[in-house]
């Protein structure tokens, strides 16, 4: 008999939320759901740049779990809007621990998906002895050839009619080199410009994340305040490799060793190649793996939100 599909917790408001002046400028947003003093989680959400969403809340059962969410630097209602002064993958991992201090935890399940995967990796190789378990989604180690698979060739043979819109607002000559032609539109000192970059870059995002077209992941990458914070924030790590060593994700993934986790990838993921997640479950045999059939990237795809859902359920001691 086929197993059911878990989904998504009822929708649920904050018991909490507030700012909190990190410093260098940048005041983050943060808010807390569930149950104050169960299980502490930290929920770190993709991009860079692409901020929180009430759908973020819902993959932990409420009665269970007391969840952080924020806001990183420069998205969503952190300010300033769009900011990419001292927007780094350190100032995000130094964040982090501000906020499991200000919590008053000693550890705390960390979940991430896509750049949330990264940075869920970064934090938890620098800070092992605060993580209790971590469950990461759409792997991105952020190497050079995953940058170049999507930004440059790879996602462009298999998308030829989206990857035209997206190569449109650069000069010919300047597209052997996409990630850095866009940097020199997303941070033009005129507005109107940045956001026409901001839109293509966004967009293409948008449309290529499921494995089939969903409308409704698509489009909110098309509203013009949020395309101009996620374009500008996310090329602005990826042209510098989000501040890591080449491959340091993976060659460091032996820190993971004593931390139990789960690892879910849609088999045709094609922002975050297939091979990456799988090189992380051999270098971190103590997680479990998942790689689903029939899915793209998109955490909301039925099979990988399954999974996700499960891996909190478990750690929550409901399996």
């Amino acid at each position: 008999m086929t197993e059911v599909l878990r989904t998504f917790y009822p929708e649920i408001e904050p018991y909490a939320s507030g700012r909190l002046d990190v410093g260098d400028g940048h005041v983050i947003y943060w808010e807390r759901v569930g149950t104050p003093g169960a299980k502490p989680a930290v929920f770190l959400h993709g991009g860079p740049g692409g901020g929180i969403s009430p759908s973020h809340r819902r993959v932990f059962d409420p009665a269970l779990y007391d969840v952080t969410l924020f806001d990183q630097r420069g998205c969503g209602r952190s300010t300033p809007h769009a900011g990419l002064e001292a927007n780094t993958t350190w100032h995000l991992v130094a964040d982090i621990e501000r906020l499991r201090e200000m919590a008053g935890v000693e550890k705390w399940l960390v979940f991430g998906g896509s750049w949330g995967s990264t940075l869920a990796l970064a934090y938890s190789e620098t800070h092992p002895e605060r993580v209790s378990e971590l469950v990461v989604r759409g792997i991105y180690t952020l190497t050079r050839a995953e940058l170049d698979w999507y930004y440059q060739f790879g996602v462009s043979e298999m998308f030829p009619d989206k990857w035209e819109r997206f190569v449109a607002p650069i000069a010919p000559e300047a597209r052997h080199e996409m990630m850095a032609a866009y940097h020199r539109l997303l941070t033009h000192p005129e507005k109107a410009a940045r956001l026409e970059a901001a839109k293509a870059w966004s967009i293409w995002e948008g449309e290529t994340i499921t494995l089939l077209p969903e409308p409704t992941v698509s489009a909110q990458f098309e509203d013009a305040e949020y395309a101009h914070a996620f374009a500008r924030i996310e090329n602005h790590f990826f042209v510098n490799a989000g501040w890591l060593e080449e491959g340091q994700l993976l060659r460091d993934a032996y820190k993971l060793k004593d931390i139990p986790g789960v690892i879910v990838h849609g088999r045709y993921d094609m922002p975050c190649p297939a091979r990456y997640a799988w090189a992380l479950h051999k270098a971190w045999p103590k997680a479990e793996f998942h790689l689903i059939e029939g899915a793209g990237h998109a955490s909301s795809e039925p099979g990988i939100l399954d999974q996700l859902i499960r891996a909190t359920d478990k750690f929550a001691g409901k399996l």
